[in-house]
């Protein structure tokens, strides 16, 4: 399920709980909405507004965490593919072809993670070209202590891109706990459902309450957004691995 179609569920639960504080003031007898009735009620909503608060707040730093992970993540498997290119050009000639294919699969990465067709999602996950290069590099002969010095340190830096990559592949996943959202949404509807019982409906009331559902609904859709970095509106920028490619083969 998309963020914009989870928010737009938020947006219309809230809503939903709206309409039900205005049947209630419509329908409750008058004592039942006495001065006494709403210090209650004002008691009650003030404790689940502070837990609905701290959830809100939680569920941003996990996916604030989340995201600047792979954020960093994906910069440093950037630094290790320059940096593998770089100790291939140093082991000589020999590598030629390795450094070509090493070229080749981070552009089809990049092309992976960031396809032109927005509407697709990215796909992290890596791909036989990565392992094939992996073999290529240990297949080299080297000739001299030079030579496996460097052959040693590819082998090692493409075991690192290797980790990385399945380390973003594995960090895909949600890391927002679908029952903290459900309760969530839950404790928001029950405030907006006292907000209208006890407020006499009037435009400005409409207004006010329409304003903070769609606020909240917008609250949701950012966390969402920002736990799925490689799809959606908020995305990953590609800029680290498209500069690691003009540095290969130079």
């Amino acid at each position: 399920m998309s963020s914009m179609a989870i928010s737009l569920t938020v947006f219309a639960v809230v809503i939903g709980g709206t309409l039900l504080g205005m049947t209630l003031r419509a329908l409750l007898p008058e004592h039942h909405l006495s001065q006494d009735s709403k210090d209650v009620v004002k008691l009650g909503m003030g404790l689940i507004g502070t837990m609905a608060a701290l959830v809100l707040g939680l569920l941003i730093a996990s996916a604030k965490s989340s995201f600047d992970t792979q954020r960093n993540g994906l910069a440093q498997l950037s630094a290790n593919l320059v940096l593998l290119d770089r100790i291939l050009a140093h082991y000589g000639p020999e590598a030629k072809e390795s450094r070509e294919q090493l070229r080749e699969s981070v552009a089809a990465m990049i092309e992976q993670i960031w396809p032109e067709n927005r509407t697709k999602g990215g796909q992290v996950e890596p791909t036989a070209g990565s392992e094939s290069l992996y073999e290529r590099i240990q297949a080299l002969s080297p000739k001299n202590d030079s030579q496996r010095t460097l052959q040693s340190a590819a082998i090692k830096t493409g075991t690192d891109v290797a980790q990385a990559r399945w380390l973003l592949s594995a960090q895909k996943g949600s890391a927002i706990p679908v029952p903290f959202l459900v309760v969530l949404v839950f404790w928001i509807a029950l405030l907006f459902t006292s907000f209208s019982m006890f407020a006499r409906p009037n435009l400005t009331v409409l207004i006010a309450l329409l304003l903070c559902a769609l606020s909240v609904a917008g609250a949701i859709f950012l966390i969402l957004e920002l736990d799925r970095p490689f799809d959606g509106l908020i995305q990953l920028s590609s800029d680290s691995m498209r500069r690691a490619l003009a540095q290969l083969g130079r």
